[in-house]
């Protein structure tokens, strides 16, 4: 299950990765000095290096095999799940704002807002995913 745990994790990642890109090709730094429901730039920038020092942390817990690097892990993860779900919730709600008014993108359109569903669920659901199965392991289920 670890090894499940590090493939979910690593596509999560990628899906993560994709959606920064995105973001900061459309300006996502510059949302930091606007106001409004915009995703600010220290809370993706925290987002995406705290789940790189956890997924680091993960591969030396594979490494090790040391249920404490495994917990160390999971609590990382934990705060990047809480961000991950705060950021949902800001671009959920700005999105259904806009819904049913079919808009064009503007250059007022906050950057997050160009992000493309499929994606932004496709991380989510492995997102999930890695969480439920770095918890299973690290309280020792699934064997090794």
């Amino acid at each position: 299950m670890k090894w499940a745990a590090l493939v979910a994790w690593v596509l999560t990642a990628g899906g993560g990765f994709v959606l920064l890109t995105i973001w900061l090709a459309r300006g996502g730094m510059r949302q930091g000095r606007e106001g409004g429901g915009r995703i600010k730039p220290p809370l993706i920038l925290s987002h995406f290096l705290l789940a790189a020092t956890g997924l680091v942390i993960w591969i030396v817990y594979l490494v090790d095999d040391k249920k404490a690097i495994a917990w160390i892990a999971f609590a990382i993860l934990a705060v990047v799940a809480l961000l991950g779900w705060t950021m949902f919730a800001i671009w959920w709600r700005r999105r259904q704002a806009r819904g049913a008014v079919a808009e064009a993108v503007s250059p007022d359109t906050p950057a997050e807002q160009r992000f493309p569903v499929p994606i932004v669920a496709l991380h989510g659901v492995l997102a999930v995913t890695t969480v439920v199965l770095v918890f299973l392991t690290a309280v020792g289920l699934g064997g090794s």
